[in-house]
């Protein structure tokens, strides 16, 4: 090899090693934003949030999403995936890091014949019951689940609150899907738990409808329908959890879950029934998107 071309090779390989360096002292700078911490995550990592095929799902997500963006991470969102057969696999082997389930629903996905109907009982059973790699941050207030409604007028002329009171009533017809009938939350269940007698009447399509109307006087609604407020329903409680309890709760990778909990436990906090039914009417009656309904909700509680 010519003298010059021997210079050559020792200056690049020179070069070389000054940068190998560098990037080694660079790799432990607490300011690069590249450390890696004791389990695994980085900061500077992307959060893979998914929704639903639903839209108050997707609006749940898009606050996680935002809220988090605002926190500094780096987010990408992989939306109206579908049921929960279709996205669960990609949530368990960690294509999916954070994801709005329902407490209820979701530990009867894994433990179909759980007895587990109190919110707290089912949040419990809940974290036990999910498969390695994951685990829930708080559940919230807001409900999506099976309630009793009733009109507002039909409330006021039998002084309804609870699903209880409905005992005082005679004549009552449930309205609801062809199944209601012999679920364990249908005629049989208000008769054995709150000695409440009705005929039934599968409506399904057609439940709130048919309960405006008058044709039925209960109807099973999920609770986060838009049409509890545009129809002036009045959800009744159910103070003996005749209905199996599904909070929204986020369902997260367990190795990202300490990293994220103080930016969407604050968020859970503030997702009420009442403000979850308000942000699908915006969704269905006034058709704005998610994003901006999200935007708005963050900001209206103190979160943007």
């Amino acid at each position: 090899m010519s003298t010059a071309r021997t210079r050559l090779a020792l200056a690049l390989a020179g070069t070389a090693a000054a940068a190998l360096a560098l990037a080694g002292c660079a790799s432990n700078d607490p300011l690069s934003g590249d450390s890696t911490d004791a389990g695994g995550a980085t900061e500077s990592s992307t959060i893979v949030i998914g929704s639903q095929d639903y839209y108050s799902n997707e609006i749940i997500a898009e606050i996680y999403a935002q809220a988090l963006e605002g926190a500094g991470f780096t987010v990408e969102r992989n939306f109206t995936i579908g049921q929960r057969d279709l996205y669960m696999p990609s949530i368990e082997n960690g294509s999916i890091d954070l994801f709005p389930e329902y407490t209820g629903n979701l530990l009867q996905f894994f433990e179909p014949d759980t007895k587990a109907t109190e919110s707290e009982d089912v949040y419990a059973e809940l974290k036990d019951a999910l498969p390695d790699g994951l685990t829930v941050l708080d559940q919230s207030p807001a409900t999506d689940q099976d309630s009793y409604n009733v009109t507002a007028a039909f409330a006021e002329e039998h002084n309804l609150k609870t699903i209880a009171d409905l005992a005082n009533v005679d004549g009552l017809v449930l309205g609801g899907a062809p199944e209601l009938e012999t679920r364990p939350y249908g005629p049989t269940g208000l008769k054995d738990v709150y000695g409440v007698t009705v005929s039934f009447s599968a409506t399904a399509g057609t439940t709130v409808d048919e309960l405006v109307a008058g044709g039925i006087q209960v109807a099973d609604v999920y609770s986060a329908d838009p049409q509890i407020q545009t129809k002036d329903l009045v959800t009744l409680e159910d103070p003996e959890s005749l209905f199996l309890a599904s909070h929204v709760v986020p369902v997260v990778n367990a190795d990202i879950a300490d990293e994220i909990a103080d930016v969407i436990n604050p968020v859970s906090a503030k997702l009420t029934p009442e403000g979850l039914i308000a942000m699908n009417v915006e969704s269905t009656e006034d058709e704005r998107s998610a994003e901006d309904i999200a935007k708005d909700w963050l900001a209206d509680n103190g979160l943007d």
